[in-house]
Order: structure tokens, then C-alpha cells, then sequence
């Protein structure tokens, strides 16, 4: 990533509101997720299946794919590669039996850079061709966050996670560029120790925050307005801080334009079978 700030920041589509889905969601298997929203069930998946991964997912044509690999290699804070499947295969090693064609609550079709669809079955759309990157997801560190007190106000509001294009440039690869996209939690001061502490300990996943507090240092004018997710309220005293995204890829989709790409529709992961201690470094 470089740290240089740009004023070319992509004209990304606003995610819409949407409510959490389901509140006993937390206790379901993965596999249960994977029905529900197989079946049709769609919304934010943080808090559903307590203690296992969620990934991101950028899907793209064969000759993108070295790209787009070597685009997450040289970011690896908002893009962490969990998985990268062979061309035209819809499983991946991390979910037994899944199909990535119709596991996710909602998916975003893109052609030459534009947003086409966002349907919450891909199947009209695969191609043999399409190599799929799964990226980790900051919502796996929100139990270790939840275990050591840390308040997440998104999942207490039953809101999408805010997420943001900062003004902070990738580094490029190939015919791959664009801005980083981050996340942000509200936190408390004496709990900003231990938010850093635990998702730093679990980098597989975007580890620790890229930045804690001023706003504008990200070119972040308006926390009330972001570019994904939706808005949540803060506490008088509540620090943000920011997480590299994996929407960084969906960035990159829209200032490169390559000719098509299949991704999630943000805050809307893929539940893996993994558990997230797997991803933890001690």
C-alpha cells in the first residue's frame, strides 16, 4: 500500500441498507448459513455462525487472475487470500460441499467496470473461465474483539459494517490499481489497547487497524456518509478505527474496468467452515 492520498477516488455504487439476518444467527453451523442463504436469505453476516472465518469473494476471468493474485500479494492488509480455486471451479477447501455460485447472501455483477446486477444467485452468471479469490474478512476478529469487551456497534445497532474508499492508493499490479477500502468500528479509549491486541493477532483476516482516529488522514470527509454499509451511532468519546476491507478488489474492479468480475455485495460474506482460532498467531 502506498500511503500517498489522491483525489481520484472511484464512483463506487452505494450500498443500501439492509437489516442483520436473523437475530439467533450467531448459533447457526456454517452449513446452516450456506442453506439459508442458498435459499434466499440475504443481509450483513456479521454475527452469524459465532467463531468461524468469513471471506470476501472476487471472482474474474483466467487471464485477470495472476492480476488480481498479484494485486492481493502487494496488499495483503485489506486483501489476504484465504483461497484462490482452479478456473471455472465453484468450491473451495474451506467450506466441504459449498457451491460459490449460490452460498452468498448477495452478489455484485460487473462488466467493465460498471455494476450490472446484484443477484443473490450467480449461476446465470459463471463462466468456466472465472478464477475465485477468497479474501479474509474483518468479521472473523469481531468474536475475539466481542470476547475481550470491545463493543461492536454495528452488530448492537443491527447495522452493515461502514466502509469506506480512503484516499490511500494500493499498490498497483499488472493492469490492477485503486484506493484501499476500510472498515470502521466506533471504539471506547480503554478498549482501543485490546482492539488493536486481538485482531493483530489474527492477520490472515486484516489483523491490526491501518489507522485509529482522525478521519481525514484516510480522505474521509463524513463518517455519517459511507461509501458501503451503513452509517452507526458513536458514543461521545468513541475513537474510530479503521481495518483494510476486502471491497479493496471491488475498487480496483472500478478503476481498472476489466471486461467482467463476480464479487459479494459488501458486508454479505461467504461463511467458511474454518474456525477462526485457525487464523490466530499467539
Amino acid at each position: 500500500m502506498n500511503g500517498a492520498r489522491t483525489q481520484d477516488r472511484p464512483v463506487i455504487v452505494q450500498d443500501r441498507p439492509v437489516a442483520l439476518v436473523d437475530e439467533h444467527a450467531h448459533a447457526w453451523s456454517p452449513k446452516t448459513a450456506r442453506t439459508r442463504f442458498r435459499e434466499g436469505l440475504t443481509g450483513p453476516t456479521a454475527g452469524v455462525a459465532a467463531g468461524h472465518a468469513q471471506v470476501n469473494l472476487i471472482a474474474v476471468p483466467a487471464d485477470w487472475a495472476y492480476d488480481v493474485l498479484l494485486f492481493c500479494q502487494r496488499n495483503p492488509k485489506p486483501c489476504p487470500v484465504l483461497d484462490v480455486t482452479d478456473a471455472g471451479s465453484f468450491s473451495t477447501v474451506l467450506a466441504d460441499g459449498a457451491d460459490l455460485r449460490t452460498d452468498l447472501p448477495r452478489y455484485r455483477v460487473w462488466r467493465d467496470g460498471e455494476l450490472v446486477d446484484e443477484p443473490t444467485d450467480a449461476r446465470a452468471y459463471w463462466r468456466d473461465d472465472l478464477v475465485s479469490f477468497l479474501i479474509g474478512c474483518s468479521f472473523t476478529f469481531e468474536w475475539a474483539l466481542a470476547e475481550a469487551g470491545v463493543p461492536l456497534r454495528h452488530v448492537e445497532q443491527g447495522r452493515n459494517v461502514p466502509m469506506y474508499v480512503s484516499s490511500w492508493q494500493c499498490r498497483p499490479a499488472g493492469r490492477l490499481r485503486g484506493p484501499m477500502v476500510v472498515s470502521m468500528r466506533p471504539v471506547p479509549p480503554e478498549h482501543l489497547a485490546a482492539a488493536i491486541r486481538e485482531s493483530g493477532r489474527l492477520p490472515d483476516v486484516h489483523g491490526s487497524p491501518v489507522h485509529c482516529g482522525d478521519p481525514s488522514v484516510l480522505g474521509i470527509d463524513d463518517l455519517g456518509r459511507p461509501d458501503f454499509g451503513d452509517p452507526v451511532d458513536t458514543e461521545p468519546n468513541d475513537i474510530p478505527v479503521f481495518w483494510g476491507c476486502g471491497v479493496t478488489p471491488q475498487a480496483a474492479v472500478t478503476a481498472s474496468r476489466p471486461p467482467f468480475a463476480l464479487t459479494h455485495a459488501p458486508g454479505q460474506m461467504f461463511l467458511t467452515d474454518a474456525r477462526d482460532d485457525q487464523y490466530r498467531v499467539v
